[in-house]
Order: structure tokens, then sequence, then C-alpha cells
């Protein structure tokens, strides 16, 4: 096919590409400048997304979109009004691809949402699941689920193919936030106050979704589903850490901090929601992707962690386990 994958210089989008490229088809990437692609792939310049893009040179003759591009978490906001801004690029951006993409005979959209859009944390042993109510807590998992309301009434009246996936934390090379904070630190030997850490994360590791995300443009079955996604394991934040330095040959060093001062230090610092990922749970459950897929992660958690932590210690002469 030829496939359209938008964001396709990002993180996720690089990787997508690759993918699908690797997969035999024809892709055309939207990017806002000139970017490294692989040779078989064809950038078209787009400008910012918005309500305003023109898609129409980007959306010839595709037959399908992997739409990845999106204003992301902001660690230091500038904005005055964020919420606004994340539904003008993440909700009117999205939707104006997808009646561009209507218009112009594409037959499927594959949106990649966020985990976010169902909330920021489950109860113990109570998994996210895709027909869960929609409960999003930040300006960016706010617009993430109205585009995706907006996406199913645009399908609904134009026969476009909807796919929405929901990915929870991404790991793997150029990963960036809590995860790179935390690799960064057990490359340099610093202990950590999380030793005594009892949660349960779901992640997904980079290739394991740019493998869904193919399997998303081809599988007939995907149609009209929203899949949630991870690796097949879940881990408490100490357990991630102690994965991290295993596949660097290192020892992880865990302080028994109690979680209670933790979250202490988090409201005093201005920093209460990275505390709180980093101490609470987020499940997803990810049976009915398998099911109506038939798909399995190729890469295990273990080896896609090596891979990161590889990415983040460049220049070092270390040799990671395969």
């Amino acid at each position: 096919m030829k496939i359209l994958v938008t964001g396709a210089s990002g993180f996720v989008g690089a990787a997508a590409t690759h993918a699908l490229a690797t997969a035999g088809h024809q892709v055309v990437a939207a990017v806002r400048r000139d970017v490294a692609l692989p040779a078989a792939v064809c950038p078209v310049r787009v400008a910012e997304l918005g309500p305003h893009t023109d898609w129409t040179e980007a959306l010839d003759h595709v037959e399908a979109v992997v739409h990845l591009a999106a204003r992301a978490h902001v660690m230091d906001e500038t904005e005055t009004d964020p919420a606004a801004v994340f539904r003008r690029v993440n909700r009117d951006g999205t939707v104006r691809l997808a009646e561009e993409a209507a218009a112009a005979g594409v037959r499927r959209l594959v949106f990649v949402s966020s985990i976010k859009v169902n909330g920021e944390a489950t109860p113990p042993g109570r998994p996210f699941r895709a027909d869960d109510a929609p409960a999003p807590e930040d300006p960016y998992g706010v617009a993430k689920a109205e585009a995706e309301v907006a996406l199913a009434a645009i399908a609904a009246r134009t026969g476009l193919e909807l796919v929405v996936v929901r990915p929870p934390l991404v790991h793997g090379p150029g990963a960036k936030g809590n995860l790179a904070v935390l690799t960064k630190a057990v490359i340099r030997g610093i202990p950590l106050p999380l030793g005594l850490v009892d949660n349960r994360r779901s992640l997904v590791g980079l290739a394991n979704l740019a493998d869904l995300l193919r399997v998303c443009v081809e599988h007939p079955a995907a149609t009209g589903h929203t899949f949630l996604v991870r690796d097949g394991e879940d881990v408490s934040t100490p357990e991630l850490i102690r994965r991290i330095a295993r596949a660097m040959g290192r020892r992880a060093r865990l302080l028994p901090v109690p979680p209670a001062l933790l979250r202490l230090a988090g409201t005093l610092t201005g920093r209460t929601a990275a505390v709180a990922r980093l101490l609470g749970s987020l499940q997803v459950d990810d049976g009915p992707t398998r099911q109506t897929l038939g798909w399995v992660p190729p890469v295990g958690l273990d080896h896609g962690l090596a891979e990161m932590a590889a990415s983040l210690d460049r220049g070092r002469g270390v040799i990671y386990p395969p």
C-alpha cells in the first residue's frame, strides 16, 4: 500500500516508518523540515499541524494514514492557555487530516492516541480496558479523547476505516522523560530512593508499537477498534530499574525510602505528577488486541530496555547483551 505517516521524524514515527517500509509498503513521510529518512521513504513537506493544514500533496493516491504528529507533553510550558493549544493541534489538526483523507479516498486511518484518554492510574488488579469510559486528567489527554470522538463521527459519516491505538509509556532508543532520567541515573551509579515502591506499570517497546501499527494498517479485522498495547509483562518501578541495570551489566542502587516521603518531596518541589507516575500503577488489558489481531509482541521487555540504555550511553565503550 501507499501509506502516509505523519510525525515521521519523531520517536515513534521514525520506527513506524521503518517498519512499514521494511514490510514492503510505499511510505510517504510528512515532515516539517529536512530529516534523514530511509532511502525508500518519500518525504513531503507539510506545515504545522492545525485546523488549516493543507494535506493535498501528502495524501495523493494514499491508501492508509498512520497519524502520529501531535503536540506532546511540554516540560516547561510557556503557553498562557495550554488546553486551547492542545485542542488546536491534537484535536482540530487531526480532524482536518481525517476530513481531507476521507475526501481524497483514503481507505484507513490509524490514529495513535494515548492511554491518558483512560486516565492516569489504575487500582491494583484493575487494568484499563479499551471500552472503559474515558477519564483524561490533563489537557493532552483531553485533546486526544476529543479527537477520538470527532474521528468516530467522521468515520461513521464518510466510511473512512478508523483504528485507534492508545500506547502506555514507550521505551526504546531515544526515549525521554522519567524513563530517560532513571536510565541515566543507573548509568551514573546514582542511588535512587525507590526501593520500597510497590506498583505495577505496563510499558511498550518502540519496536513492538511500530509492529502493531503495521498490523493495524494491514489487518482487515482492525477497523472500528480501539487497541491497548503492552510488552506482555507489567513491572514495578524498582523492578524496572533492576532490569535496566542488568541490561547494562550494572547494579541497581535502590534506597528504601517510604513512598509517603517521596510524595511530600514531590509536593514541595512542584513535581507531584512526575512523582505520582513513579509511585503509582498504570496497567492495561491488551487481551482483546492480541485476540482480534492475532498479534504477539515480537520483542521482549529486557531486549527493548537494553537498546534504550545503549542509546543513552553512547561513547562509553559499553557492550550490551542482545
